[in-house]
């Protein structure tokens, strides 16, 4: 619940024995690898990681056990070759062989990522070697429900009695950095064995944080080659999987040299012009690295005869690496889905980085709260889901901006168990409403009179679902539920547009306080009172202090005595003393119209925020003193929501702190107001989400 409302909520009745208490999604164990790598180095010793042991338990405890060798052993890289080697930069392609682990789907994923450098370094830091600085520990980041996540493993693998890895390992039986990104990975999600089933889509988000499409190739828009030209061009990420077909024996190579229920990556997309006319064909590529398509446009069809010479020679690859073309009618037929990943701007080129904005807000579904499951399924509880409101922006003033934008909204379960495959993935989807208003919750009336933009819902039990749309500009009302009411998870929502902005409605208490995208601050002061919690608590505070006052307004003078007299409700013993200065500092930051006074409306936008700060000083102030110092003013400002550097926290510090850098509750109020409404300013006079431009008067 956020904090602040907490501290105005009537108190609760006692819950029943019976109820389940919310299981939290278990985030990844933060481990510090530059720390823990000098203190190997500086101890002369290996390191050995606890939190994922060279034990079975890294293993699993079902089915994967049972393909294990008979003496599975542990070993370090230095024990299996002479001259081990992290990774070959000069190779361009993946050579990574697919292991016990049936995870074909994060292998097609990572050879997505071998077609931009710069996305591959950053999940594998190249900065790592068995020779300099060398400790037996290793580091890979990965995108995890929100957040970049940075997962340390130490180099011991399994291997069998011959010493061969029995996981992921490399043509080049020297190169280790697949093994150790796999083992990452598996201790990310718990196990090797929570690696056995999943979707290129997920990995592909894991490895990027961007934002999936799937497009059922069944039923494929006219368009589709146009779709994939696009991608292309926006570097945006493709893979697809084969139908699941019948399996004969141990083998799933069907006649035509597909393997069913197989991963693939599309690597690219060419027109050619033959002999008959155009043809529109798709690379791909198995990530085994062998076994390979066979009917047209393959290495040894006759089409390429169809061909110019230049074009035959340019396209076709007659060797046996997985690699191969077919066209894009039979990859409809043979394929079942695509999946797109639209990258974040950050990881778009220069150009087209410029052109999109992302937003992404946390929330969670509550049994008896905010778990109202959908339409379809329960019409009397849907109002109760969390709900999110989005203005969608013309982008620019041509013409062309009046039309339908494109706007991608996703939607992300997390699981509230270690393990990956432990805990099925609820039904979950969404509804988009059109709406006018932007302050105020949907009620339940409303659902039962308007029709959403989105007529047939789809639910998945995914760990995401994903739908483009393309809406015109206005605003919006998202409402994201699972299939069933009282189900309950964590979740994150996701805006991928030209132009737009994210925000919750009107909030009530149990919908969490969203954690931002490193790449925007956060802003959410509430614009108006929730009356269903507040409005006998604040009609009597007005009466009584503004009794007989038509349209009062407050000034500085008003609001320090106001704020140094007030009953702080949960926080008696707090004594607080507002400076006149800070006072006039609060009223130029809230003061809208210039006025020189705040109006009842701006006051009860600084109440709120007051409420919250306190709440989140109070929990920082370890020491009890009444000051922040450096470091707890850093973790308060992370309570928050908001990201800031520490330069930008070091300079505020100098700016509002005491000549030791301390900060007091009234400094700390005027620094959170100031960071708060500039970065409202600067995403209302932003271009492209990276800069501004400023009028000398602004």
């Amino acid at each position: 619940a956020m904090p602040f409302l907490q501290c105005l909520k009537k108190k609760k009745s006692p819950v029943p024995l019976r109820r389940s208490i919310f299981q939290k999604h278990t985030p990844p164990i933060q481990q510090n690898y530059q720390a823990l790598l000098e203190t190997c180095l500086k101890n002369k010793c290996l390191f050995t990681d606890d939190n994922f042991p060279a034990h079975i338990s890294s293993i699993g405890t079902g089915a994967l056990l049972k393909k294990l060798p008979q003496n599975l052993q542990w070993k370090r890289p230095h024990a299996l070759h002479r001259s081990p080697v992290f990774y070959a930069a000069n190779r361009k392609q993946l050579d990574l062989c697919q292991g016990l682990v049936e995870n074909c789907w994060f292998l097609a994923a990572l050879e997505a990522l071998t077609f931009h450098q710069d996305i591959l370094a950053a999940v594998v830091p190249q900065n790592q070697s068995f020779e300099r600085k060398y400790a037996g520990i290793f580091h890979f980041r990965f995108w995890h429900f929100g957040k970049w996540v940075d997962v340390v493993v130490d180099d011991r693998l399994p291997v069998n009695e011959a010493g061969e890895l029995v996981f992921v390992s490399s043509v080049y039986k020297n190169v280790f950095w697949g093994a150790l990104l796999e083992k990452a990975y598996a201790k990310l999600y718990g196990s090797y064995e929570d690696l056995q089933i999943g979707q290129v889509s997920e990995a592909l988000v894991d490895f990027t944080g961007g934002v999936n499409i799937r497009i059922k190739l069944a039923a494929a828009p006219p368009d589709l080659w146009d779709i994939m030209t696009r991608a292309t061009y926006t570097r945006s990420l493709m893979g697809c999987q084969t139908h699941l077909g019948v399996r004969l024996g141990a083998t799933k190579v069907l006649r035509n040299g597909l393997v069913a229920g197989h991963a693939y990556t599309v690597t690219g997309i060419r027109k050619v012009t033959c002999q008959y006319g155009p043809e529109n064909l798709v690379r791909l590529r198995n990530p085994w690295g062998k076994i390979e398509w066979k009917g047209d446009w393959s290495d040894s069809s006759y089409k390429w005869e169809l061909l110019s010479p230049k074009e035959k020679i340019l396209l076709r690859k007659k060797k046996e690496d997985g690699e191969f073309w077919m066209s894009l009618r039979d990859f409809k037929i043979h394929f079942v889905d695509l999946t797109i990943c639209k990258l974040t701007p950050d990881l778009m080129s220069q150009e087209d980085g410029k052109k999109w904005m992302y937003s992404l807000k946390s929330g969670r579904w509550v049994k008896g709260s905010t778990a109202g499951g959908s339409l379809g399924f329960c019409n009397g509880t849907f109002w109760m889901n969390p709900q999110y409101w989005l203005n969608v922006l013309p982008v620019g003033d041509s013409k062309k901006s009046l039309g339908s934008c494109n706007v991608v909204i996703s939607l992300m379960q997390k699981h509230s168990s270690k393990h990956r495959n432990r805990a099925p993935h609820l039904f979950i989807g969404f509804s988009v409403y059109k709406y006018q208003e932007s302050n105020r919750k949907l009620a339940p009336a409303f659902f039962t009179r308007h029709q959403p933009v989105n007529k047939h819902q789809v639910f998945l039990d995914e760990r995401e679902v994903t739908h483009d749309f393309h809406l015109e500009p206005g605003v919006y009302v998202i409402v994201p539920s699972t299939l069933e009411p009282q189900q309950e998870s964590e979740f994150i929502l996701r805006v991928f547009s030209r132009k737009h902005v994210l925000r919750n409605s009107v909030l009530d208490g149990n919908i969490f306080l969203p954690r931002v995208n490193d790449f925007f601050f956060f802003f959410n002061i509430l614009k108006e009172i929730v009356d269903r919690y507040e409005g006998k608590i604040w009609e009597d505070f007005f009466t009584k202090r503004f009794e007989q006052v038509r349209n009062p307004e407050i000034n500085a003078v008003q609001l320090q005595r106001i704020l140094n007299n007030i009953s702080w409700r949960n926080f008696q013993s707090f004594c607080l003393s507002f400076s006149l200065d800070a006072c006039q500092s609060i009223l130029a930051l809230l003061d809208l119209n210039a006025s020189g006074t705040l109006s009842i409306q701006e006051f009860r936008v600084l109440w709120k925020r007051l409420l919250f700060y306190l709440e989140v000083f109070q929990k920082r102030d370890t020491s009890r003193s009444g000051k922040l110092d450096l470091v707890e003013l850093h973790a308060a400002v992370q309570e928050t929501g908001i990201s800031l550097s520490s330069e930008v926290c070091n300079l505020m510090a100098i700016r509002y702190g005491d000549p030791d850098l301390k900060i007091s509750f009234e400094s700390f109020v005027c620094f959170m107001l100031r960071v708060e409404i500039m970065g409202e300013a600067f995403r209302n006079l932003t271009q492209d989400g990276k800069g501004i431009y400023l009028r000398e008067s602004e």
